[in-house]
């Protein structure tokens, strides 16, 4: 798993602008299987993404790809971690350390 950061680096206009966009883009993800949840901060100076995958390059790849990006309105930070306690609901996600 991967936690996608976003931290805005422009105005909000400019992220409201670019938001049906942004949104699509997550719709998309959502879709594929890659997104498993998603939010604003609070206070709203970015966002959250968790996805799933073991290919941290991909994810990269699926972070330069969204319209916030493109648009040059915030940076990501992506950090992969090993989900090996979750909640029941989550169970499928669950991974092993490895040896």
């Amino acid at each position: 798993m991967f936690v996608m950061e976003l931290t805005y680096i422009a105005p909000i206009d400019r992220i409201e602008a670019a938001l049906p966009e942004h949104v699509a883009w997550l719709d998309s993800h959502y879709a594929s299987g890659v997104f498993i949840a998603s939010g604003r901060k609070d206070p709203r100076d970015g966002g959250i993404i968790i996805a799933l995958g073991d290919d941290r390059t991909k994810i990269e790849e699926i972070a330069k790809s969204d319209p916030f990006s493109v648009a040059g309105v915030c940076e990501y930070t992506i950090t992969k971690f090993i989900a090996t306690k979750t909640a029941e609901p989550l169970e499928q996600y669950r991974e092993t350390l490895p040896s």
